[in-house]
């Protein structure tokens, strides 16, 4: 390097010619000294009456009338950390966007002013060409400026996970560019379209011009085709009203307000809807208290396995368990298991509540195993959480829990979900088949609600098939579930496979299970998931009475 590039070092001058010649300014705005200053291309942005420094009533009156109430939202002082970000017409030029942010205690605010021209770019999702995030934010900001009522409406598309798994992302993208382009052709862009979020897409409208969740709804929930699949896509919505004007609520927090009322309309199932109230505020503490327990929780050891009987129709005979998790919180007592699994998935501890419940659920066999050696041979079932199939280390860490508990072959039996064996069959085989050679038995799960390969599962080294609750408990009413039930039943006869019933909720369902030749039952008829202590009793009580007991009818 020669001493002439050696000298060539950025200075206070090089940066002043770097902005003039990218066509942007920098401005700083001091409240207590009413004084707004520009450093670099102030004339190409209308700003050149105004530097190198003006007043903030010079600096409102050189923006147009139509957005003068932009340019005082710029100066408004807020809290250090908010964000500016304003679209400003100068007069006598083209308009223009401010972004910077509030400092030292909200005591001045700096940024970069530049054409909107030279942000195009960065202010559209890349995926949809609708406005991203922070540019819908900033146009939220800029209608609120204006007197009237609004209403803000968010859409979260269900279930875009299962999309990814099902399609691959570049699929589920193409799903996702296409509901953009919908959205964008139903509402104009007085309305700012956006997508903010992976899943989420936003609008902005005057409450005068129509039922904006309705219209959002109608716009995404259109069938589509991609790739050879017919989607039916759901979204879940949520809506929040604000008053324009200079009492006008912030624009990012008119969004987390709308986001809030989202979470409250997933609770409904697909497709909910709802909309903002202050008692969600409440609840979303409350889930963030939750979230916080729950990380705890595994540390503290509240989260246990409760044993649900699994009974052999033919003799009455307890033949297993089910491990189902369950949470004693130390204030809230036993919370539902829909309440925190959910969460759990969301928090990505999923694959650690797995291993945990395989590991106390061996445990407790083992002891069951040495005490009552008249039960025979005593299997307990635990799920797989959806995608733990494919965790790299899932075979290891089954052969040690089997070890460590000196267990049986196939007395620890592991459930897997039709979704995630059809995601990627060949893979799945391979892991299923190591698994069974690691020692543990293999139950195909809630058989029946899905789209398996008839092909496939007779490859599959699965021993039991699980029928889902919903074909048993209908099936002295409804003759379509009598059918399936009988059909899975044949099929696992024919594949040498046992099938266990879930839902037997009396006697009467019980025999008709036993009259299909059904191997195993399992539900409140015979009892709910016990704590071990309990499940212990109801395995003494079988043993000594000859048959686990069942209710006559159903509550």
């Amino acid at each position: 390097m020669n001493t002439r590039s050696r000298s060539l070092t950025w200075d206070a001058t090089t940066a002043i010619e770097a902005l003039a010649a990218a066509d942007t300014a920098l401005w700083i705005w001091t409240p207590s000294e009413d004084q707004m200053r520009f450093t670099g291309a102030t004339r190409a942005l209308g700003l050149g009456p105004l530097a190198p420094e003006c007043s903030g009533a010079a600096f409102t009156a050189v923006a147009v009338p139509s957005d003068r109430s932009l340019a005082e939202r710029i100066l408004k002082p807020q809290n250090e950390g908010a964000e500016v970000a304003v679209r400003l017409r100068m007069r006598d030029a083209e308009t223009c966007i401010w972004r910077g942010v509030w400092l030292e205690d909200g005591l001045r605010a700096a940024g970069v002013v530049a054409l909107e021209t030279k942000f195009a770019a960065s202010h559209r999702d890349h995926l949809t060409g609708l406005l991203d995030r922070r540019a819908f934010l900033a146009r939220v900001g800029e209608t609120l400026t204006q007197p009237g009522d609004y209403e803000l409406v968010v859409a979260d598309v269900d279930r875009l996970r299962r999309l990814n798994e099902a399609l691959g992302h570049e699929r589920a993208d193409l799903v996702l560019a296409a509901l953009g382009s919908r959205l964008n052709g139903a509402f104009s862009q007085d309305a700012n379209p956006a997508r903010v979020g992976e899943d989420e897409f936003a609008v902005i409208l005057s409450r005068g011009a129509g039922a904006a969740s309705e219209r959002l709804r109608e716009a995404l929930e259109q069938p589509l085709r991609v790739a050879g699949f017919d989607i039916y896509p759901t979204v879940s919505i949520g809506a929040v009203a604000a008053e324009g004007g200079p009492d006008a609520p912030d624009a990012a927090e008119l969004l987390r307000r709308a986001e809030l009322a989202v979470e409250q309309a997933k609770t409904a199932g697909r497709g909910g809807a709802a909309a903002y109230g202050r008692a969600l505020e409440s609840d979303s503490l409350s889930r963030l208290a939750l979230e916080g327990d729950l990380r705890n929780a595994f540390v503290r050891c509240e989260i246990e396995p409760f044993y649900q009987p699994i009974v052999n129709l033919a003799t009455g005979a307890v033949a297993g368990f089910e491990a189902l998790a369950r949470w004693r919180h130390p204030k809230r007592g036993l919370v539902p298991p829909d309440e925190f699994l959910g969460l759990a998935d969301e928090m990505g501890l999923m694959n650690e509540l797995g291993l945990l419940m395989m590991t106390q659920a061996a445990r407790q066999l083992a002891e069951w195993l040495a005490r009552h050696p008249g039960a025979g041979k005593l299997f307990c079932s635990v799920n797989l959480s959806v995608g733990e199939i494919e965790r790299a280390s899932l075979v290891e860490d089954v052969a040690r829990i089997i070890a460590a508990a000196g267990l049986p072959r196939g007395a620890l039996k592991l459930e897997v979900t039709e979704g995630d064996i059809m995601r990627d069959t060949s893979r799945a085989a391979e892991t299923l088949k190591k698994l069974r050679d690691a020692g543990a038995s293999l139950a195909l799960d809630d058989f029946g609600t899905g789209f398996s390969s008839l092909t496939w599962l007779a490859k599959l080294p699965f021993d039991t098939l699980k029928i889902d609750r919903y074909f048993v408990l209908t099936m002295d009413k409804d003759e379509g579930s009598a059918k399936i039930v009988k059909s899975v039943v044949n099929l696992g006869r024919d594949l040498s496979l046992e099938v266990v019933a879930e839902g037997v909720e009396n006697a009467g369902l019980a025999g008709l299970l036993l009259d299909a030749q059904c191997h195993y039952g399992q539900g409140f008829g015979y009892a709910p998931a016990l704590p071990a202590q309990e499940a212990e009793v109801y395995l003494n009580e079988s043993l000594a009475d000859g048959s686990a007991p069942i209710k006559a009818r159903s509550a």
